[in-house]
């Protein structure tokens, strides 16, 4: 059983999915991501997925393309867990990360936004992926994670960061912290959350301004 609140089974994870294609914007499991939906086009996703699965897919636009129209490999499907109508039309949400998927092939549809067939095999075990990473790196990880803060200037609830588990506190931190689409993607792709640390430790130890961050010969 997954251990996220609002997760479908995994082998009740829908057969289509509509993509929302953000760049810079990814989705893990077990994470929240604010969305504010404004273009027609996706608020007709949104009343369509309110009207079945309630699920989402993130997806960004491939980073390695020139092919504004391709997409990644992989994504992260959210379940809407919060919907609020604004005045303007605007829809103000909040998508629970569920599971990553591999995108397969393009479905037509009439509604506007796109539709994929979502390859979920690879990901089962997104959802108890916290129990299977032994967590010995989280002293490091911790460390370089508050390093990077101090360098950056950045404000944060570090008391309630110092609390997650080292898989929790990389997937968040991997969505919310201002790193390339390219290393973003790295990092979702990356199943083995002990590797996904050790890569994420890597990326912010890669950040200007972090000791050693400087040209490598």
């Amino acid at each position: 059983m997954s251990q996220y609140p609002f997760a479908v089974p995994f082998r009740k994870l829908p057969k289509t999915l509509p993509v929302f294609p953000l760049p810079g914007a990814v989705l893990m499991p077990g994470n929240d991501l604010p969305l504010n939906i404004f273009e027609p086009r996706y608020l007709n996703m949104v009343s369509d997925a309110l009207g079945s699965h309630r699920m989402i897919g993130m997806i960004q636009p491939d980073p390695q393309s020139d092919d504004p129209d391709a997409l990644s490999l992989t994504g992260c499907a959210g379940r809407i867990t919060q919907y609020r109508e604004t005045r303007d039309g605007r829809i103000e949400m909040v998508l629970s990360g569920v599971c990553r998927f591999d995108r397969g092939e393009e479905v037509a549809t009439t509604r506007g936004y796109r539709l994929i067939v979502p390859d979920w095999q690879r990901f089962e075990d997104d959802y108890d992926e916290e129990e299977r990473t032994a967590g010995q790196q989280h002293d490091l990880l911790r460390q370089t994670v508050k390093r990077y803060l101090d360098v950056n200037k950045l404000d944060v609830d570090w008391p309630l960061l110092e609390r997650l588990s080292a898989v929790r506190l990389t997937n968040s931190l991997s969505m919310a912290l201002p790193l390339s689409p390219p290393a973003k993607q790295q990092l979702l792709e990356t199943i083995d959350p002990d590797e996904r640390i050790s890569a994420f430790i890597a990326c912010l130890d890669r950040s200007p301004g972090m000791p050693g961050s400087g040209p490598r010969h």
